[in-house]
């Protein structure tokens, strides 16, 4: 007989000790759960889905991407690529197929398309169907991921029994990335076709053979690539076989046993032109590099004689030219850069050739000079040397009092290059008041008429347009996930195939957790911003391209030092794009890149005491020492802003050296002489960022006017540790960029 319970009687702690209520208990606690948490959101389950697909729980993976699949019908693609990798991965290959439908649907491409086509070629091989694999990987091949691509060709084409074509693409994969994880696989997968084709295996071509090595070297694993050519030494013959031999020395350069490679190559014999071109270009490194000028020069005129239209002679020119450059020897470098350009004058490095023999000429002030900056404009007319020869022939038309050619000059460069060094310098010299008063020239006018400047058009919105809209929506979506590289890479995409790369490059600067990698986006996105004028952007692309974090701080202690704030604003741009936690490769630290000795020495001198390395983090501090720095150099060069910050850049014994190599009218003139790309580029730089944050943020930043120079307590300790380490003298180094 079952007793009724009446709830007015019942004894707290007999009745949850019973089972039935122990179960009541228990429903209500799950109850209540369901009631408080709430379902959680398709993004959320996406992003757990990709977590458990990284951690390898492809089950649990797509669990949560089953989820997610109808919540998430914007992001469709993305739900699809991972539940089909977590299904190839547990063999479900029938179901990657089903599961890539979206890919198939789709109205708009997607990031993850080529990825998709390499998973859904696998999964159609796995499945028995290896010629609709061949079919879709060959139709979509330019798109295609590499070398995941090739290697899934080679894979349908040994399923399909074309073991020929499957050998073929298993080599590409093996000779052509030689450090993936694919080669690995394709050279067992390769001798397992030797062994069971014998001698109907196709042997790989000589050339895959040497590129293997070649990208070796690239990769700068010189001792795998040595050991690569030695072993092709033995089994080619011909030509290749010489021009292993040949990199085998290269190797050994490379690797800077320069005496070793030098004796190899000089008593290395080979017969065909391209192995001996090649020989004489490291034979010629290797004296360069021993300082022995006469063999370098030496082995260059042989080139010259025997092997003039050779690529190894071209690099062989422009080294010897930049070695020649860095000791101020014209009279040896002219003839090397003046045969790059007439003897490559299709090559990338023509330009910067012809533009030192222009500048030569021009400083010597040689009759040849307008000639020449001429010249430069006609040949290179898409380079940014172009935007330097202008200026420089509007200061020859300013010298000769032909005000109204130096306006055309002026003014053009001014409307094609409004943010760089040269076109800012063109803006002031229009503002002369005997230049602003003239006529445009006709003659002038009617030389740059002909001239087929490139064309960059302004863009003509900033509001997004609906395929701009529909990737900046996904872009929320993943990053409301806290996908972020699949969102950077969702805009990056959109950026190349959509339009409005600058609308793009704004969403995601402002996207970004810190001003400097909003800067940096911006730099990817819309790297022609040099060439916009400034009224055809909005403030915010601006602000973006120049940020100013710590704004008080660097205006406090710019004043506190006496210096323009917008150069010191230029300055951090130009160092660490305001990331106050980078350190350099040259083991420079904070906003404006500090060495840790330079740091301490500063410190004591400011009373800060005790000093700890980890302090140039510190914005406040970074700038103060840095700020202290800058005033101190720039003292010490007479407020002269363009030779104090070539020795910031490169240090002062270097500065005091180019200083003597002409005799320079205008601050320009210094500039242009000095020999290293970095410094050259460092200097132009800080002054062309000065000038944009004068003009965007006006007086809000530059509310303190330089005062004549005075002198200060001067750091003579830091004279002999500059802030920057010297630029390299690589050739890298000294091209124009």
């Amino acid at each position: 007989m079952m007793t009724q319970v009446s709830s007015a009687r019942i004894i707290p702690g007999v009745w949850f000790n019973s089972p039935f209520g122990r179960v009541l208990v228990l429903l209500g606690m799950l109850l209540v759960s369901n009631l408080a948490l709430p379902a959680q959101s398709g993004t959320a389950r996406l992003a757990q889905g990709i977590e458990k697909f990284d951690a390898r729980k492809y089950p649990e993976a797509i669990q949560d991407l089953k989820a997610a699949q109808p919540q998430l019908t914007k992001l469709a693609d993305y739900v699809a690529y991972y539940l089909a990798s977590a299904n190839a991965e547990l063999k479900d290959f029938a179901q990657v197929r089903k599961d890539l439908t979206p890919f198939r649907n789709q109205t708009a491409p997607s990031p993850l398309e080529g990825r998709a086509t390499v998973l859904a070629a696998k999964a159609a091989t796995e499945t028995g169907s290896a010629a609709e694999a061949i079919a879709l990987l060959r139709e979509h091949y330019e798109e295609i991921p590499q070398p995941a691509g090739d290697f899934e060709l080679a894979e349908a084409y040994r399923e399909s029994d074309d073991l020929a074509q499957a050998a073929a693409y298993y080599q590409r994969v093996y000779y052509l990335y030689p450090l993936t994880e694919f080669a690995v696989l394709a050279s067992r997968a390769s001798e397992e076709l030797r062994a069971s084709m014998g001698v109907a295996y196709p042997p790989p071509m000589p050339g895959q053979m040497l590129e293997r090595g070649s990208r070796l070297l690239s990769a700068r694993e010189y001792v795998k690539a040595r050991g690569e050519f030695s072993a092709l030494v033995s089994i080619l013959g011909g030509a290749e076989r010489e021009i292993a031999s040949v990199r085998i020395g290269a190797a050994d350069y490379l690797q800077r046993k320069t005496e070793q490679a030098y004796s190899y190559l000089r008593a290395l014999e080979v017969t065909s032109p391209e192995a001996d071109a090649e020989r004489l270009y490291y034979i010629a490194e290797c004296a360069r590099r021993l300082n022995e000028d006469g063999a370098m020069l030496s082995a260059i005129e042989k080139m010259a004689r025997q092997y003039p239209s050779s690529p190894w002679r071209l690099k062989a020119l422009l080294s010897a030219g930049n070695r020649f450059l860095l000791a101020n020897q014209p009279e040896s470098y002219e003839p090397l850069y003046r045969a790059c350009y007439e003897y490559f004058p299709a090559a990338v490095e023509a330009p910067y050739c012809h533009w030192k023999v222009t500048w030569q000429a021009y400083l010597r002030r040689r009759d040849d000079a307008g000639p020449l900056l001429r010249e430069q404009v006609v040949r290179y007319p898409a380079t940014a040397s172009v935007s330097g020869a202008l200026y420089f022939l509007g200061r020859l038309a300013e010298a000769a009092k032909d005000f109204r050619s130096a306006r055309v000059y002026y003014d053009r460069n001014a409307e094609k290059y409004p943010g760089y060094y040269y076109g800012i310098l063109s803006s002031e010299r229009l503002a002369q008041p005997a230049i602003a008063r003239a006529l445009p020239d006709e003659s002038a006018l009617a030389f740059l008429r002909t001239i087929s400047f490139p064309e960059r058009t302004a863009p003509s919105s900033y509001v997004p347009a609906a395929a701009a809209s529909r990737r900046i929506e996904r872009f929320r979506l993943l990053n409301e996930a806290g996908l972020s590289k699949l969102a950077e890479a969702e805009l990056r995409f959109g950026a190349k195939i959509d339009g409005q790369p600058h609308v793009l490059a704004m969403e995601l600067a402002r996207a970004a957790e810190a001003p400097h990698q909003g800067l940096r986006n911006m730099k990817s996105l819309a790297p022609d911003y040099l060439a916009l004028p400034h009224a055809a952007a909005p403030g915010t692309f601006w602000e973006l391209l120049f940020p100013l974090p710590f704004r008080s701080e660097l205006v406090r202690l710019s004043s506190a030092s006496n210096l323009d704030p917008d150069i010191v604003a230029g300055l951090i741009r130009q160092e660490s794009e305001f990331n106050p936690t980078v350190i350099s490769r040259a083991n420079a630290y904070g906003l404006t890149q500090i060495v840790p000795s330079t740091g301490r020495q500063l410190a004591r001198k400011a009373g800060i005491k005790p000093f700890r390395t980890s302090m140039l983090f510190q914005p406040s501090t970074n700038l103060r020492l840095g700020t202290t720095y800058l005033r101190s150099l720039y003292d010490q060069y007479g407020g002269k802003w363009e030779e104090t910050l070539a020795a910031y850049n490169a240090g002062m014994s270097r500065v005091k050296e180019w200083s003597t190599w002409g005799d320079f009218r205008e601050p320009a003139e210094f500039v242009e002489t000095i020999p290293f790309t970095e410094t050259r580029d460092y200097v132009q730089s800080v002054l062309r960022n000065a000038a944009a944050y004068r003009r965007i943020y006006g007086a809000k930043l530059s509310a303190v006017e330089i005062a004549p120079v005075v002198k200060i307590q001067k750091v003579a300790v830091v004279k002999t540790a500059p802030v920057k380490r010297p630029a390299r003298k690589s050739k890298r180094t000294l091209r124009r960029s």
